[in-house]
């Protein structure tokens, strides 16, 4: 019997269909073969973390955000808050204080006078710390009412804000005015709350009161139950004012002790330009002190670490700088 003249065709018109097949698939997954693509692999597919990939594979780096600010501000018989304001105008980044930002006693006129034409200039920007010439007016009035709902709830004064990376813990040391700042205190169960609730590997706090100092105010232990929340969670950076100068200590322990691996690097930046305040007592793991020159820090946080900058006002010699990583 003679044999259809199409049946030798077949098995090449098979072979090449699957040939097209291939190469189509090839060219759909960006010159992948459809093997290459399942879990396990660096690809399109493969989840965050999953065998093979990178912990960072799916996302974006988190760009570095800046703070910048001082504490011990505003006084209308000063002309140092007026040149560390000229510093923050040509800085970019969220503007913090460190509290006492209108002297002597934080009225809403001290507030208009001092500290409105020239740190005020910033305020669409800043997130204020609350000191204790702030609340030489009852409730802290001029302050809450000057600043609004960025200095938080009047009745307390503290909260956290996200900045890039990071968690930004705001804290209010006029403790006796706020309910304590002790254990079990509204503050530090807020406090231990927040930490827990949204967990960073990077986190930054700040108030008025240093729990260590050189200074003429010294060290003060009523922060001390929240040092060590902040301490246990990980923390890097606690911020203060109160004493007018600036030092930098070396990562510590909330009892004092150097822990290089562990500890919390405190700077108080009381340079923002009423005064300044002589070291009377040079406390354990200080590094680096100044109590001549106005200034403001300069923060650049990054995902993972971090670095900083004291800016003298034009005129002033003295600076310190360095940088660190998160726990």
């Amino acid at each position: 019997m003679a044999r259809n003249r199409f049946d030798s065709r077949v098995p090449a018109a098979i072979a090449l269909a699957a040939v097209a097949i291939v190469a189509a698939a090839v060219l759909l997954l960006g010159g992948r073969s459809p093997a290459d693509s399942g879990p396990g692999t660096s690809g399109d597919d493969a989840g965050p973390g999953g065998p093979g990939a990178s912990p960072r594979a799916a996302t974006s780096a988190v760009p570095d955000v800046v703070l910048v600010g001082a504490g011990d501000i505003a006084d209308c018989g000063s002309g140092g808050d007026e040149a560390t304001a000229k510093l923050v105008d040509g800085l970019d980044g969220t503007v913090f204080t460190l509290g006492d930002n209108a002297y002597e006693s934080g009225t809403p006129s001290e507030f208009r006078r001092c500290y409105d034409p020239s740190w005020g200039r910033q305020l669409d920007r800043t997130k204020p710390v609350p000191g204790n010439h702030d609340y030489l007016t009852k409730d802290a009035a001029g302050y809450f009412g000057y600043y609004g709902a960025a200095a938080g709830d009047p009745a307390t004064g503290w909260y956290a804000y996200d900045l890039g990376a990071w968690r930004v813990y705001v804290l209010n040391s006029n403790c006796k005015l706020v309910g304590g700042c002790g254990e079990g205190s509204a503050q530090e169960n807020w406090l231990r709350g927040d930490l827990a609730a949204h967990r960073r590997e990077c986190v930054l706090a700040m108030w008025h009161h240093p729990r260590f100092s050189s200074g003429m105010h010294g060290n003060d232990g009523i922060t001390a139950d929240l040092w060590s929340d902040l301490y246990d969670a990980g923390a890097e950076l606690i911020l203060n004012g109160h004493d007018h100068d600036y030092e930098r200590f070396a990562p510590q322990t909330p009892g004092g002790r150097a822990d290089p691996e562990r500890g919390i690097v405190e700077m108080v930046v009381g340079t923002g330009g009423r005064s300044h305040y002589a070291f009377e007592r040079i406390r354990a793991n200080s590094l680096i002190r100044d109590d001549t020159t106005f200034g403001v820090l300069r923060l650049v946080l990054s995902d993972g670490g971090w670095s900083f900058e004291f800016v003298p006002v034009p005129g002033g010699t003295f600076t310190d700088s360095g940088d660190g990583t998160c726990h």
